[in-house]
């Protein structure tokens, strides 16, 4: 059967009337089955906070329930992104500290080597305190050209990320030129 958008448009009217009319008569006639209703939130406490992967600063809602993350879902009074999320935004929930999926154990691949091994964090604070120090040994440089006194190592850059807070980057700017790094650099300022 074919259709022009004329009889399209007809049908439709008449499904739709009809439908409104069914809906008019109220208590009259029952429903199948009443809709579910589906709520946005789920209970528990609700606090509000910043999407930590990059620098737009979108406000999510995360909700807890027994020390445990239930929802996370995009803030709609939040002037940045107004209740959406990007894709990354959206799947939020998977870095939170009680997601099953979640990695917390050292994994390690060593170079030249398809596959990884469990480290302990002793083991991997340690290693990577060695690989700063040598680094920073390696092209630590005294004094310049002038002969001026500059202390400083070139052979190491720090950047920062959008997931750290005001407090976080001030701390780590103050270790990296405590080690004498010149290339420090965070998101928020390229």
């Amino acid at each position: 059967m074919e259709l022009s958008r004329r009889d399209f448009l007809r049908v439709s009217g008449a499904g739709i009337g009809g439908v409104l009319l069914f809906k008019a008569m109220g208590d009259g006639v029952a429903m199948a089955t009443p809709i579910k209703r589906i709520p946005l939130t789920r209970s528990g406490q609700e606090t509000a906070t910043i999407c930590p992967y990059d620098g737009s600063g979108c406000g999510f809602i995360v909700t807890a329930r027994d020390g445990k993350v239930v929802n996370i879902e995009g803030d709609p009074e939040h002037p940045v992104n107004r209740g959406a999320g990007c894709a990354k935004g959206a799947a939020l929930r998977q870095i939170s500290a009680d997601n099953p999926w979640r990695l917390n154990k050292v994994l390690y691949r060593p170079a030249g080597s398809g596959q990884f091994e469990e480290k302990t964090w002793d083991w991997a604070i340690t290693e990577i305190a060695d690989r700063i120090k040598k680094a920073r040994d390696a092209g630590f440089i005294e004094k310049d050209s002038k002969g001026n006194t500059v202390n400083r190592t070139e052979t190491i850059a720090n950047i920062g990320g959008a997931a750290l807070d005001n407090e976080e980057c001030y701390l780590l700017a103050k270790f990296a030129r405590s080690l004498g790094i010149v290339y420090l650099e965070h998101q928020a300022r390229l």
